[in-house]
């Protein structure tokens, strides 16, 4: 299967839980609105959020699937399946260890997450409580991801990028049936936690329909299992800056009431693209990245997929992001201002949305650069680079949200900002260590590709600043609804950038024939 094939039966799938996950949160937004009862829920999907970019889309995959396809293409597939099974044993054991931990501390971890509501008791213990009924989604998504690891490396992606659909599925079931902000969210607490083991056992048939047997033994740290932990470890860290960032950004934002919402709802907009097209790509350039580099590769291939990961999530980020920057309140708006969701709450969130948007290529870009690092089982030097940009977030963001509020203005922007600039600097690390190191040089024909990409966002950009202009005359078109406004911008804005990237050859007609056929 070619890597476009595999980067866009990856994307599809991603595409459709995403648009779930959309409509998931306009009901929880509406029904929750932008008070203290969603701060405390935003709280609690800190930790899945984190477990789920960490195990299912980042450090363990980014770990395992290099090793995995290693031992499978030196060993052959028993010893991988052994090497499979030692894995999941020492990561099941590992995953419950470390959440009974967890409920243990919570009260002092919130502490930490919810330093801004320490005074409100209420507040509080319901943040406590909702983060500790969802803390065992650790454990089923830790299955999933290893169940997940062992498909897509062996070039399985449509089973492992379905899944996630099942979350979606479970929190509009919950925000249908619940009508209270409490009720709802201690219920979309419960229902976190179940489809977490409802994805873990979907991979599990996927797994042993392909023949593969995997089970449960006495957890023993063999050298397998030892090369795998040294690699994810560290690995840990390196793939989830971008989601620590985040929770340092949402841990300061409890200090502004509302600042929670405000921000979670720019970043579900902003995860579009880093979910659809960052994560897809990443997760299909990782299994081709290590057959290139294991001793029946070649540099050339190796440089070739870096090439096309670069070029073809670029295409697709840039007037992603452009769309992001150029309309965020109209976008914030039409998706999220309904019920208890004011028109001052999607002011504030547009703010947040504004400064993510030239984040959002840099997001991307550390998804393809750092399977690099990966396939050659270097974390280390991706988690020293995510440890300067966490340190970094942090100084600035606060420094920023506090220096903004000691002036009588919102401070939130500032942690928005502050994240961006993280990503970007994560980006500058590795890129020059990559060419400094020799591994990686990007090409004059990518180069001139890129250009072409930047031209035809421009296109996009001028067209979506008209739309605007004239949103008042299109909306009377429309039966004055603004959703319906929404769809037709966003596919005229995405017939334009195709013409025009086609035109420019930003986006060849090869690669979508090659993807469509294989």
């Amino acid at each position: 299967m070619s890597f476009a094939r595999n980067v866009l039966v990856q994307s599809s799938f991603t595409l459709g839980s995403r648009i779930l996950g959309l409509g998931r949160e306009m009901l929880f937004f509406a029904k929750l609105g932008a008070g203290p009862v969603n701060d405390a829920y935003l709280t609690a999907l800190q930790f899945p959020n984190l477990f789920r970019r960490l195990l299912a889309e980042g450090a363990f995959s980014q770990a395992f699937v290099p090793i995995y396809s290693r031992t499978q293409a030196e060993e052959g597939d028993a010893e991988a399946a052994r090497m499979a099974t030692e894995s999941l044993s020492m990561l099941f054991t590992a995953t419950l260890v470390l959440c009974l931990a967890a409920q243990l501390a919570m009260p002092w971890i919130m502490m930490v997450l919810q330093a801004g509501y320490r005074d409100d008791e209420k507040i509080f213990k319901l943040s406590i409580l909702l983060t500790q009924i969802t803390m065992p989604y650790l454990t089923g998504m830790a299955l999933s991801a290893l169940f997940a690891g062992v498909l897509n490396a062996g070039g399985r992606f449509m089973l492992s990028a379905a899944a996630p659909t099942l979350l979606n599925i479970c929190l509009i079931t919950v925000a249908l049936i619940y009508n209270d902000p409490t009720d709802v969210a201690l219920a979309g607490s419960v229902a976190i936690t179940v489809s977490g083991f409802l994805q873990a056992a979907a991979l599990f048939w996927g797994v042993r329909r392909q023949g593969i047997d995997l089970h449960f033994r006495l957890p023993r740290m063999t050298p397998a299992v030892k090369r795998v932990v040294m690699v994810a470890v560290p690995g840990a860290l390196a793939a989830s800056a971008t989601q620590i960032n985040i929770i340092v950004s949402m841990s300061i934002a409890s200090f502004e009431e509302g600042a929670k919402s405000w921000l979670a709802s720019a970043d579900r907009l902003y995860q579009l693209p880093l979910g659809i097209i960052g994560v897809a790509v990443g997760v299909a350039i990782l299994p081709r990245l290590s057959r290139a580099m294991s001793a029946a590769g070649s540099p050339e291939e190796t440089r070739k997929t870096i090439d096309e990961g670069i070029g073809l999530s670029m295409a697709l980020t840039l007037p992603a992001a452009a769309a992001l920057g150029a309309i965020p309140f109209f976008l914030i708006e039409a998706l999220f201002r309904r019920g208890e969701y004011t028109v001052f709450d999607a002011q504030m969130s547009s703010l947040a949305l504004m400064h993510y948007a030239w984040g959002v290529p840099a997001f991307v870009l550390v998804k393809v650069l750092s399977p690099a690092f990966f396939a050659r089982e270097d974390t280390v030097t991706p988690m020293r680079y995510a440890v300067i940009t966490v340190l970094f977030n942090t100084i600035v963001g606060a420094g920023a949200f506090f220096w903004l509020r000691a002036h009588d203005m919102a401070g939130f922007p500032g942690l928005a900002a502050a994240t961006s600039l993280a990503a970007w600097l994560n980006v500058i690390l590795l890129s020059i260590t990559l060419w400094m190191r020799g591994h990686y040089r990007p090409t004059p024909l990518l180069v001139s590709r890129l250009v072409r990409v930047l031209i035809s966002t421009a296109v996009l950009t001028a067209a979506l600043v008209m739309a605007i202009h004239y949103r008042v005359e299109i909306e009377a078109i429309l039966m004055g609804s603004k959703f319906l406004t929404l769809i037709a911008v966003v596919i005229g804005g995405g017939l334009i950038y195709a013409i025009a990237a086609f035109a420019t050859g930003a986006i060849r007609m090869s690669e979508i024939s090659r993807a469509v056929r294989r």
